[in-house]
């Protein structure tokens, strides 16, 4: 972990810190012990710390990792959108560096979905299950009408004037949805979340949609996992390969 605990944006990350892959630096903040590492994929316009509660659950049990991928949240910014296979190997790159040994559940929210299937294609011996939190699917086109499709959504993506009049709506939203967090942790969130740099990097990501499904389709099908009130590692191959050492249940 590098010693410089400001992003680029200027702002500070009130837990964790940064691991730099290829000369950028990722922010990454790991707690808990064991494995497999359960490891949080954030959706469009959200960040790592926005799991930073479940995580903390998650962590009574083994280790869990939150990050932000690179062009996002508090890790140094790049052109969006980007492929699923450049988030997928920058991911496997970051746990490597910072030691977090595979296999791994990863757990995906919305858009994280496009980049956790790239990652079970591309590194299918370091996956030990997947966690489908709403998450974006190759097939979405195949089940929805034209006026849903992706493409569809990608026109609706807001532009900066639209971003600008939203900015009250998406101030309150995050307010209320942030508002059992802790003050450490909710106050620099909030003032981040604000920042126009981020809402842009948000609406930046939503840009690639129609082209992550092409590049997921000629891959192999990732199996999903469902999250059950049971203990977590239960529903995963690695209920079959390890033995139940500790309960870890809601």
């Amino acid at each position: 972990m590098t010693d410089d605990s400001t992003s680029t944006a200027g702002f500070t990350p009130p837990v964790g810190g940064f691991q730099e892959i290829d000369g950028r630096r990722l922010f990454v903040h790991r707690t808990g012990s064991g494995g497999p590492a359960v490891v949080f994929l954030p959706g469009a316009s959200t960040v790592g710390l926005d799991y930073a509660g479940v995580q903390q659950g998650v962590a009574r049990c083994t280790t869990a990792v939150v990050y932000d991928r690179g062009g996002t949240g508090y890790s140094d910014p790049l052109p969006l959108p980007r492929t699923a296979a450049e988030v997928a190997a920058e991911l496997y790159e970051l746990l490597r560096a910072v030691g977090i040994p595979g296999p791994y559940v990863l757990a995906a929210h919305s858009l994280g979905g496009a980049y956790a299937h790239r990652f079970a294609q591309l590194y299918p011996g370091d996956v030990a299950g997947l966690v489908w939190l709403d998450a974006f699917h190759r097939d979405w086109d195949d089940f929805m009408p034209a006026a849903a499709s992706l493409a569809a959504a990608e026109r609706m993506a807001p532009d900066a004037a639209q971003l600008e009049q939203m900015r009250p709506a998406l101030r309150a939203m995050r307010a209320e949805l942030l508002a059992d967090y802790p003050e450490h942790l909710r106050r620099p969130l909030l003032e981040a979340k604000d920042s126009d740099a981020w809402l842009r990097s948000g609406a930046a990501e939503r840009t690639g949609l129609a082209a992550l499904a092409a590049e997921l389709r000629p891959g192999r099908t990732s199996p999903t996992y469902r999250w059950w009130p049971s203990p977590w590692w239960a529903t995963t191959p690695a209920r079959r390969r390890r033995p139940r050492t500790r309960r870890c249940g809601r």
